[in-house]
């Protein structure tokens, strides 16, 4: 089982589009969308849910008045002000911490289980599903893609696929680091512009550097700035880094997302046969660097 997860060190870059193809041209595959601070991958695959669970994750502390005695020593531990001088405890201000709950001289404080969201195992036109809902102003989201990913891995091994095919979060931190820790692959879509290469540079030495995963590099919109694409390739080939194509701005993938359709599906363009040639370049190239 090989587990490819495409990232990118930005949002916006194309790579929740490129991984909707995929779905469309990887056979024997579990697709798991792990993009939970902002998932979309469901509006193009349009998921018919199965399985639904809720998602906790930290603490918040909750004082009962019927047993607080009032003392205050809440007031005077908590290090984020978030007990209010008439001892209500606001659960946004509330770091999970225990704190309180371990100073507090008549145990009058609960220490409860936060509801963060939600995951899913879905079916689709393309194949079995695992994603996820973070709930708003909620933190976490890394312990939330490590739940995905291993849903994922268990939906994979009961129904003896091949592939699992990961949107990954955006960017160097937590819920990246989540994404791709022990992925067979990554492939990192950029766009060519001067902060689309500073992203590159910095996750290619997440994934490549620090974590030593096989990584795969493709520019989006490449057209829009030929001379920096150029600039792109030449940082993979100088860092050992696989090229494995670049897709031109082209409107028809804004009228496939409209029509709830990934690019594959809607269009046998020129645009369809390079992400077809993209995913192609990464099989052939799979063998050699796994």
């Amino acid at each position: 089982m090989k587990e490819i997860v495409i990232i990118s060190g930005k949002g916006g870059t194309g790579k929740t589009t490129i991984t909707a193809a995929f779905a469309s041209l990887v056979e024997n595959k579990v697709m798991a969308d792990c993009d939970v601070d902002a998932a979309d991958l469901h509006l193009i695959l349009s998921p018919d849910i199965q399985h639904e669970e809720d998602f906790y994750s930290g603490k918040t502390a909750f004082i009962r008045e019927n047993d607080c005695t009032q003392c205050g020593k809440c007031v005077e531990v908590c290090q984020f002000d978030a007990i209010s001088p008439d001892l209500v405890v606001d659960p946004v201000a509330c770091e999970g911490c225990g704190v309180c709950v371990y100073f507090c001289p008549v145990n009058a404080i609960d220490f409860n289980d936060n509801l963060s969201g939600c995951w899913y195992i879905s079916n689709t036109r393309l194949g079995p599903m695992v994603h996820a809902r973070l709930g708003i102003a909620e933190e976490n989201s890394g312990k939330l893609v490590t739940l995905v990913r291993r849903q994922a891995k268990l939906l994979a091994e009961q129904q003896n696929l091949d592939y699992i095919i990961v949107d990954g979060a955006p960017g160097i931190g937590c819920p990246v680091i989540s994404s791709i820790t022990g992925a067979s692959a990554v492939l990192v879509v950029t766009e060519p512009t001067l902060s689309g290469q500073h992203d590159l540079e910095r996750v290619v030495s997440l994934a490549a550097g620090h974590f030593q995963i096989p990584t795969f590099v493709c520019v989006n919109k490449y057209n829009l700035n030929e001379e920096m694409t150029d600039q792109i390739k030449e940082f993979c080939k100088s860092n050992h880094i696989h090229f494995v194509g670049q897709i031109s701005y082209d409107d028809v993938v804004t009228k496939a997302m409209l029509n709830g359709k990934n690019i594959i599906e809607y269009s046998n363009g020129k645009t369809a046969e390079v992400i077809k040639n993209i995913w192609q370049n990464i099989e052939d190239k799979l063998g050699h660097v796994i």
